[in-house]
């Protein structure tokens, strides 16, 4: 953590206060609610080009969790009244949405988060100088160290802003699968009577329904909100008021489980304090775990979109089952030409998350004894991926699934054409005489409904009855 930082206000027409830090003295935009460690932070990362304003769930947990921390030193006797509601109330317009664009320090910082921290301490302290009727910068009334970022270090704090901003993010972003799961249902029942020929490994295979098929797209949207609702509750256990590394060094003897009840009331999360404090300052295995059940979510999202994709290849040289809606032309040269560019952006957004659990896997093996110091490009990959994909999800839903139809004549045809429902007579003329009848059926071009009847080995009221839909796509009994 940086150490305190002392001020001297310049003149207004100078536009820049001075304020000092152990490395010395440095002017600072005199409107600017943030102070010289920001400043400098600003200077030492010019990385990303993406300040950390990029992520408001970011700005609002560390709101929260400066408010909290406020109202318990308050609670101790360690904080005073009006040194506490000024920061409250600052707090509270942060949680409104104001004052984000103060946030400038990169998304990419070395200092485990520091930057971060100190730049919350700094347009919070500055803010509440302000509703004490004090020029920002005027530390002496109120300090970004000694006050704000009192009972608290980055190495608390940080983790804790990670784990409430991810709460949140996660939580629209299963918010958004949903969406697109209803869409999905929405049209497996619209398909449910549409017959059509399964594949596998590309191959025709047997016949189902259209229905059917989009029932598991729902289904597996439905799975992985369940997964992600279980990976959340991990980060609601907390290493709040572990301060530097776990020991509480600087923190009341109560004061973890008061700010830990401060932060719920703030948050509405059901939050845990770690048991052990120390190991949870230094452990990112909630975050590892999370990422993963991310990249489940975009590896099967993905996969939904080849198949959308395939399905609706052609419109006469592919497959052409379903039509994706039209969003814009497709080629500059080709007059005409079609693409599914909402399934390729999905499938593009499923690339990006799986690289970002690579490189929170990276990094979470990377921590060195008491501490973890690359939690910000963790968070940073977890962020991206979080709205990413709930971005995906609306987007997929409504650009693209809503519209879909199906190809009902020519799904029927393939049916009626495919060698594959010889599957379905196997009980009956068993599996030597199947393969056999779809040998001449692919070798002529026959029927296997005609080949069977020519060959007298059912007759046409047992076919009929054993080739209906319902008997094609569901378990029967083994009787004609």
């Amino acid at each position: 953590m940086s150490t305190q930082a002392s001020v001297s206000v310049t003149p207004v027409e100078n536009a820049t206060r001075t304020e000092h830090d152990l490395l010395g003295g440095r002017e600072v935009p005199a409107q600017a609610y943030y102070g010289v460690h920001t400043l400098r932070a600003v200077e030492n990362f010019p990385i990303s080009g993406t300040s950390i304003a990029i992520y408001p769930d970011l700005i609002k947990a560390l709101a929260c969790i400066k408010e909290a921390a406020a109202r318990a030193n308050q609670d101790l006797g360690l904080l005073d009244a009006q040194r506490a509601d000024a920061i409250v109330n600052a707090c509270r317009e942060l949680r409104e949405g104001k004052l984000h664009e103060q946030f400038v320090v990169d998304v990419i910082q070395g200092g485990a988060g520091t930057s971060t921290n100190m730049n919350a301490n700094e347009v919070i302290a500055n803010r509440a100088l302000e509703l004490l009727g004090h020029a920002k910068g005027d530390y002496q009334h109120l300090n970004p160290n000694d006050h704000v970022n009192l009972s608290q270090s980055t190495n608390d704090v940080y983790p804790t802003a990670l784990k409430v901003a991810a709460h949140f993010g996660i939580l629209r972003l299963i918010e958004a699968m949903a969406v697109l799961r209803r869409a999905f249902e929405r049209k497996a029942e619209e398909f449910a009577d549409v017959l059509k020929m399964g594949r596998t490994q590309l191959q025709d295979a047997v016949p189902m329904t259209l229905g059917q098929e989009f029932s598991t797209y729902a289904t597996m949207l439905g799975e992985d909100e369940q997964r992600l609702r279980e990976a959340v509750a991990l980060v609601h256990e907390i290493n709040l008021g572990g301060t530097a590394i776990g020991t509480g060094i600087t923190a009341h003897p109560d004061y973890a489980a008061r700010v830990r009840e401060r932060l719920a009331e703030a948050t509405g999360i059901d939050l845990i304090t770690a048991p052990n404090l120390i190991e949870a300052t230094q452990d990112c295995g909630a975050f590892v775990q999370l990422s993963g059940v991310l990249k489940r979510v975009a590896v099967k999202l993905s996969k939904t979109c080849n198949d959308l994709r395939l399905l609706s290849s052609g419109p006469r040289a592919g497959l052409g089952e379903i039509n994706l809606p039209a969003m814009q032309a497709g080629s500059s040269i080709m007059p005409g030409k079609v693409n599914p560019v909402i399934p390729e952006v999905v499938n593009q957004i499923a690339f990006e998350v799986i690289g970002n659990d690579i490189t929170v896997s990276f990094a979470a093996e990377a921590g060195q004894l008491q501490l973890n110091a690359f939690e910000p490009i963790i968070a940073h990959s977890l962020f991206k991926s979080v709205n990413h994909l709930r971005n995906g999800c609306l987007t997929l839903a409504e650009r693209c699934v809503d519209g879909i139809t199906a190809n009902r004549d020519h799904l029927a045809a393939l049916v009626r054409d495919s060698i594959g429902v010889v599957t379905a007579l196997n009980p009956y003329i068993g599996y030597k005489q199947a393969t056999a009848v779809a040998q001449e059926a692919h070798a002529t071009g026959g029927s296997v409904y005609r080949i069977v009847l020519d060959k007298g080995l059912l007759t046409q009221a047992q076919l009929d009855h054993l080739l209906r839909p319902e008997a094609l796509t569901q378990p029967q009994p083994l009787s004609l």
